[in-house]
């Protein structure tokens, strides 16, 4: 009977071992808009497709790692209220949430590009916004009142990866190459941390 025991022992301690909560941080990458919400849309491209593909390429990318664990706040074509983003935000305590969106100008073809960051009021939403303005180039950073930022309580940017009606940016973001560059980039600015 002790022998049966003592063979046995190993086991148990695997199966315990391997229910271990995870001592990784939380990043919350939130792909905007989803479901029946296009977004910005220019000639059958829209917004709610490019964002979902970077958002999951950054979780992929971080997958070989061991210090932060990637969420997103929608891993397919699905439609959750802004209230909801944020209910699950705040009860999954981030290090810090990255809200990806597209930009669009009123005009057929912008000649407006390059992307834009709108942050909290807090110090660490804009020192993120600075840490992401230098990896993906200088841009505008601006304190912006939106939901997402307001009632996330992490540290919280709102990225606007491109212009959807500007040629450049358009051929870029809907490129594989460009998905990948741009997910990429966003795996080194939360290394930084």
């Amino acid at each position: 009977m002790n022998m049966k025991k003592l063979l046995f022992a190993p086991f148990i301690a695997v199966f315990f071992l391997s229910f271990k909560p995870s001592d990784k941080k939380i990043i919350v990458i939130d792909a905007g808009h989803g479901g029946n919400d296009k977004g910005a849309t220019y000639e059958g491209i829209s917004e709610k497709q490019i964002v979902l593909a970077v958002a999951s390429n950054i979780k992929q990318y971080n997958s070989s790692q061991d210090e932060f664990e990637i969420v997103l706040t929608r891993d397919s074509d699905q439609n959750s209220t802004l209230t909801d983003r944020t209910d699950m935000i705040n009860k999954l305590n981030p290090e810090m949430v990255i809200s990806l969106h597209i930009n669009t100008s009123t005009s057929k073809e912008s000649a407006i590009k390059g992307h834009e960051i709108f942050t909290q009021k807090s110090e660490a939403s804009k020192a993120l916004a600075d840490r992401i303005s230098k990896k993906l180039g200088t841009c505008n950073i601006e304190e912006k009142n939106l939901h997402i930022l307001r009632a996330s309580k992490a540290p919280a940017v709102l990225v606007e990866l491109g212009y959807l009606n500007n040629t450049e940016d358009r051929k870029y973001l809907t490129s594989e190459k460009g998905q990948k560059e741009v997910a990429q980039k966003f795996i080194e600015i939360i290394a930084e941390k």
